[in-house]
């Protein structure tokens, strides 16, 4: 990634920017997650901010629009799982 990021999303979790992140490297797009400035703070719940290099934002959006409504509960609840488990038991 270059020094350029831009923020391509906001979400609502980390289980949702963990999926955000996973069909943004689908389409060959690098990209980050940071919670939110002066959002809620609540373990793995709370805003993220979902940042990609400043050249791969237009494609990013194009790929996140494809994908638009489709994070399957499964999907949300699968990571929502894991995010609450210790690193080794993952």
């Amino acid at each position: 990634m270059s020094d350029e990021l831009k923020i391509v999303t906001t979400v609502s979790s980390e289980a949702e920017a963990e999926l955000v992140r996973e069909r943004l490297l689908a389409a060959d797009i690098q990209a980050i997650s940071q919670r939110t400035i002066g959002g809620p703070e609540w373990g793995y719940s709370g805003a993220r901010d979902v940042f990609v290099d400043a050249r791969d934002l237009d494609r990013a959006h194009e790929v996140l629009k494809a994908d638009e409504g489709s994070f399957s509960d499964e999907e949300l609840g699968r990571l929502s799982d894991e995010a609450g488990r210790e690193p080794d038991e993952r």
